[in-house]
């Protein structure tokens, strides 16, 4: 008798895949707002550095060939040795260098670039922005495509659109309610990494 080999597996259910990464959604990929280079402030500082550092080593040269100090640092050090640290004259300076080192330290713990609005990035190799103004104008053209409005005002920031608009006729509720709509989705058609809230007034003209 010839060997009947193993016995044939009973059909079952298909066996699952193997289970993946979880797909990221697109505006959880890193969609950080854009830093700002800060050229302004970083020359204006470096150009401030320098000055003063160059003054002050040509100084020391000076003293040092036996030439007598500069009239402003002679009277610099005579000022640090006599006047008390009360005196209205070093509190004012000590408040404007805090106030400049405090600019400083915003400046540079800060992104800047607050006009640029985050998109949601599909891949991490992929970074886009929108201007402010630009999605502005994009929801105002939308809003005026609603039927009894007149004219519209959008203000858009990082958390909140808002928008202002004016009805010549219908029903301010139902403008507002049409207006809500259709600029909820045009936001969300923006492709912001941060989806922003709505906040819809309409009123009518004031009469002449």
């Amino acid at each position: 008798m010839s060997d009947p080999g193993p016995p044939e597996k009973s059909p079952g259910p298909e066996e699952a895949p193997a289970p993946g990464p979880e797909e990221v959604p697109a505006h959880d990929i890193g969609a950080h707002r854009f830093w700002s280079a800060r050229r302004v402030p970083a020359a204006l500082v470096a150009a401030a550095v320098l000055g003063a550092a160059g003054i002050l080593l040509y100084d020391i040269v000076s003293v040092r060939s036996g030439h007598p100090a500069m009239a402003w640092r002679r009277r610099l050090a005579h000022a640090l040795a006599t006047r008390p640290l009360d005196d209205p004259g070093i509190a004012a300076c000590a408040a404007v260098a805090v106030l400049l080192g405090l600019w400083l330290i915003v400046l540079a713990a800060t992104p800047g670039l607050r006009r640029m609005l985050p998109m949601s990035r599909p891949s991490p190799d992929v970074r886009a922005g929108l201007d402010r103004a630009a999605a502005a104008l994009v929801l105002r053209d939308r809003a005026m495509e609603v039927a009894g409005v007149r004219s519209v005002r959008v203000n858009v920031r990082r958390r909140v659109v808002r928008v202002r608009a004016q009805s010549h006729f219908r029903d301010l509720d139902e403008v507002r309610t049409d207006v809500n709509t259709v600029l909820a989705e045009g936001v969300r058609e923006l492709g912001l990494a941060r989806r922003a809230s709505l906040s819809v007034h309409v009123h009518r003209p004031a009469k002449g």
